[in-house]
C-alpha cells in the first residue's frame, strides 16, 4: 500500500468540498458520497487513501457478495472511483489505484407493457366519449397504438396528418431521422372524425389560434399543440375511466404495447425496429426479451406441471 499522511476523514471532507464548490454536486449526492467513502474506510479500518488496487477489488467483491443493487454498486464505485482520482490531482498520492476498476454490469430494465384487453378497455373507454375531447383521445389512441409514435411525435402532428393517400404518415424522429408508417383504416377513420369537429378546440386568441393552426391537436400552450404531460395526464384519466391502473399507463407503454404485440402476432424484428424508428435494432431487441418473460411466466402458471403435480 502507498503511504499518504492525510487522514481518510480529512481527505473525505476535501474531497466532498471540491464536489460542491467546482462542480456544483447537490446535497443529495454529497450525502451519498459521504456515505460511501465513510464505508470503504471503515472497511479498510482507516487506511483508504492508502489502498492499493487489490483491496479495492476486495472491497467491490464484498459488495457483489452483499447482494446490492447493480445500481447502488455502480454509484459506491463511482464515488470510489471520483475520490482516487481527486487524491492523485492534489498529490495526496502518485497513482491512481481505482482507474482500472470495473464495476457490475446493469441489466437493461425490461419495458412495461400492457395486454391486449387492457388496450381493448382504453379503447372501449374512448369510444363511450362522443364529445370532441373524446374523439381527439380515439383518434390519438389509434394513431399511438397503430403506429408506435413517440408522445413527442403524437402530440406534434401536422393538421395535414392522415391526408396522404397511402394512408401513411411521415414522421421525423430522433436525430431528424424520417420514417414512414401506415395507419390502420380504423385510425384513418378516427382521424376523419377528429377533423370534423377540431376547429372547436382551437383556442379563441387570434394570436394562440393562428400559432395552433398548423398543428393536428391545437391547444394554447406555447408550442401551440397540445403537450406530453397534458395528453399523458389525459391517458391515466381515461385509464380510470376503463378500470385500469393508472400508473401503469402512459404513451410510451401504449408503444411498448405496439411493439410487443406486433412482434407476438409474428412481424420480423426488422420491420418494427423501422416502424419504431430505432436506429440500432438492439434497442428493438429488448421487446423479443419482454417476450420470452411472458412465455416464462406462462410457463410457470399454465403448465400441468408447473406447481409440481402432474398426470397419472
Amino acid at each position: 500500500m502507498n503511504e499518504p499522511h492525510m487522514r481518510d476523514s480529512s481527505a473525505i471532507d476535501a474531497f466532498l468540498e471540491m464536489m460542491s464548490a467546482e462542480r456544483g454536486a447537490s446535497q443529495n449526492t454529497l450525502a451519498a458520497y459521504s456515505r460511501d467513502l465513510s464505508d470503504v474506510s471503515a472497511m479498510l479500518r482507516g487506511k483508504a487513501c492508502a489502498a492499493d488496487t487489490d483491496t479495492l477489488e476486495v472491497v467491490l467483491a464484498k459488495y457483489a457478495a452483499s447482494g446490492l443493487a447493480a445500481s447502488t454498486a455502480a454509484r459506491k464505485l463511482s464515488a470510489i472511483k471520483q475520490f482516487y482520482k481527486f487524491l492523485q490531482i492534489e498529490d495526496i498520492r502518485s497513482d491512481n489505484p481505482a482507474m482500472n476498476l470495473r464495476g457490475p454490469k446493469q441489466g437493461r430494465p425490461l419495458p412495461k407493457i400492457m395486454s391486449e384487453d387492457d388496450v381493448d378497455a382504453l379503447f372501449a373507454a374512448a369510444q363511450a366519449d362522443t364529445s370532441p375531447k373524446g374523439l381527439r383521445m380515439l383518434c390519438q389512441l389509434e394513431i399511438l397504438y397503430a403506429a408506435g409514435l413517440r408522445v413527442s411525435e403524437l402530440v406534434s402532428l401536422n393538421v395535414r396528418a392522415g391526408s396522404r393517400r397511402d394512408g401513411c404518415l411521415l414522421i421525423k424522429g430522433k436525430g431528424g431521422r424520417e420514417r414512414i408508417v401506415p395507419l390502420t383504416g380504423k385510425a384513418l377513420e378516427a382521424v376523419t372524425a377528429w377533423k370534423a369537429v377540431r376547429a372547436k378546440t382551437l383556442p379563441d386568441k387570434a394570436e394562440q389560434a393562428a400559432k395552433a393552426a398548423g398543428f393536428l391537436f391545437p391547444s394554447r400552450s406555447k408550442s401551440g399543440h397540445m403537450t406530453r404531460e397534458r395528453f399523458a395526464q389525459t391517458l391515466k384519466d381515461l385509464a380510470i375511466i376503463a378500470g385500469l391502473t393508472p400508473s401503469k399507463v402512459s404513451p410510451h407503454v401504449l408503444r411498448h404495447a405496439f411493439a410487443t404485440h406486433l412482434l407476438a402476432r409474428g412481424a420480423d424484428l426488422r420491420s418494427v425496429q423501422k416502424l419504431l424508428g430505432h436506429a440500432d435494432i438492439s434497442t428493438t431487441q429488448i421487446y423479443t426479451h419482454v417476450l420470452d418473460e411472458r412465455l416464462k411466466a406462462l410457463v410457470l402458471t399454465s403448465h400441468p406441471l408447473a406447481a409440481g403435480g402432474g398426470k397419472d
